[in-house]
């Protein structure tokens, strides 16, 4: 994989938060005052250094809030200029292991809800809700 040209390329990425972001804390905090407790950065089963954000281990929810650029939201995502091919590579990367990891949990029995960091905390925590009541209630629900 080449190496970026730009010097702090890593040091930037470094200081990205990937944990406890404010959509993320915003949507935990609604499950909880709704009486909803879950686990944080569970490991997705098989799958090594990868996390859901918000699982609920019982129904076998797993939610994930995105973010725009680095997950390649279709109405905020932005294209650096700066080592443009680099970065190509890399967010295409991102989306991909998106769809893995989707993939693996679905194939598990999970219900895997993704949303964008821009939805609204409230309309999240909602669907969170509802999916997981369905699950443990025996319903289907939004794949």
């Amino acid at each position: 994989m080449p190496v970026p040209s730009s010097p702090g390329v890593s040091a930037r990425m470094s200081r990205q938060a990937n944990r406890n972001t404010s959509p993320e804390v915003a949507v935990r905090r609604l499950l909880y005052a709704a009486g909803f407790r879950y686990r944080l950065h569970r490991p997705v089963p098989g799958m090594r250094r990868r996390t859901i954000d918000i699982a609920f281990p019982g129904p076998k929810v797993a939610v994930f809030l995105d973010g725009c650029f680095w997950h390649g939201c279709p109405e905020h995502a932005t294209q650096p200029k700066a080592n443009s091919e680099w970065w190509r590579q890399k967010l295409d990367k991102n989306m991909s292991r998106d769809r893995e990891t989707t993939e693996r949990l679905a194939s598990e029995g999970w219900t895997v809800l993704r949303f964008w960091e821009h939805e609204a905390p409230g309309t999240v925590a909602e669907l969170v809700a509802k999916a997981v009541a369905d699950k443990r209630s025996g319903r289907s629900t939004r794949p």
